[in-house]
């Protein structure tokens, strides 16, 4: 049976003259068992008219950002509805506003919004494909796991025979099937995934916490979710919203993210301890607000807490369990400790110290670290870096 085979496909359409190939690609999308969409943008239409695709998919054509009253965030909905996103043709305008974040119009802010696999099928004259700036932006859509396919060589629009042709339609099928195939890796799986700070009580009014924001372990639960797997999400306290799909166990405490870390695991297969938890606790929380004044407080007692990641860790068997250490000054050495440590199989470094890394930032400038070795990803959103951690667990 295809990848395909009732997925909804959305084919983004831009402006070029191998635009009427999409026509042939939507039939082939629906001859594969997928329900296709067409997506258009404004200069696409000069070449193939809307009713076209309209007729073809009976579905409406998506055109512009304010074209359906009835749905006011048109490019969020189309962006979750598609199992996979394929742009074909794709000029060297689009590929450029993609690979520079620019969302403009209704095509790029879909694109923005997507975690679903995307497809570039690329098209255009020989020479604005082989510019420098274009083989830069189709490489920088690579290392973000958008996948390319073409172009192909042949007789272009401009008269010349040369490389920049839209690639068959079937080849552009395939691809998209590899890439849903590629999505599922995680199928049959089931990860649990520690996330967000724990609180740690003095009184029933404060506590001991630090600035995590739990963005990083929610990223992971959404990229685990997407890649086929089923995801127990153990959160603590924080105000990011927990991804549909996923089962989540809220917990204040270490004591308690340890109790439903130790219970969930009983039927994982893999573990990511991305929370921030805390390494001490007070030894003896008042039952009642302190007063000020009242009852000084010159001195808090403080044990440890109990190690998440190396209680996993001892009992992993052949499972995989990664852990984080967000760290300042050198998190490469300290991580490469830390798993001597822990005994788990990955760390994943990472420098809050920096701006683009810190805690409550959206990128992360992390290494991979593992008994072969360390490997420097660059500076990722964490979406992005989720899917790489997820990937290289996967094996």
């Amino acid at each position: 049976m295809s990848a395909l085979e009732g997925r909804c496909a959305l084919v983004c359409v831009t402006g070029c003259i191998a635009a009427y190939k999409a026509c042939e690609l939507v039939r082939e999308l629906q001859r594969r068992g997928a329900r296709a969409k067409a997506l258009m943008s404004e200069h696409a239409t000069h070449f193939v008219d809307p009713t076209t695709f309209r007729a073809l998919t009976r579905e409406p054509v998506a055109l512009g950002l304010f074209d359906d009253p009835s749905d006011p965030i048109h490019h969020i909905s189309l962006a979750k509805e598609a199992d996979v996103i394929i742009v074909a043709p794709a000029t060297a305008n689009v590929i450029a506003k993609m690979a520079a974040g620019i969302a403009d119009d209704l095509l790029s802010t879909t694109l923005l919004a997507a975690t679903s696999p995307i497809v570039v099928a690329p098209a255009m004259n020989a020479n604005m494909w082989r510019a420098q700036v274009t083989q830069e932006n189709m490489a920088r859509l690579r290392e973000r796991g958008i996948a390319q396919v073409g172009p192909g060589s042949g007789y272009l629009a401009c008269g010349d025979v040369d490389e920049g042709r839209l690639i068959e339609v079937e080849l552009i099928a395939d691809a998209a099937e590899r890439a849903l195939a590629a999505s599922q890796v995680l199928a049959g799986e089931r990860v649990l995934i520690t996330a967000g700070p724990t609180h740690e009580p003095i009184d029933p009014v404060r506590f001991i916490g630090n600035r995590s924001s739990g963005k990083m372990g929610i990223a992971l639960a959404r990229a685990a979710r997407d890649m086929g797997a089923e995801v127990t999400l153990v959160l603590g306290p924080c105000d990011a919203p927990a991804p549909h799909g996923v089962r989540v166990e809220r917990v204040e405490t270490a004591h308690e993210m340890l109790d439903a870390a130790l219970a969930s695991f009983e039927q994982a297969t893999m573990a990511i301890c991305a929370a921030a938890v805390a390494d001490y606790t007070p030894a003896h929380p008042a039952d009642h607000k302190l007063k000020k004044g009242i009852e000084p407080l010159s001195s808090i007692e403080l044990v440890p807490t109990e190690d998440i990641l190396r209680a996993l860790s001892e009992r992993k068997g052949d499972r995989v369990v990664v852990g984080f250490a967000a760290e300042t000054g050198d998190p490469v050495a300290y991580a490469q400790r830390k798993l001597d440590r822990k005994g788990c199989d990955a760390i994943v470094a990472n420098d809050v110290s920096r701006s683009d890394s810190g805690f409550g930032s959206d990128t992360d400038k992390a290494w991979w670290v593992t008994a072969d070795g360390v490997e420097e990803l660059p500076v990722l959103a964490k979406d992005e870096l989720a899917r790489k951690i997820l990937q290289r667990m996967a094996g």
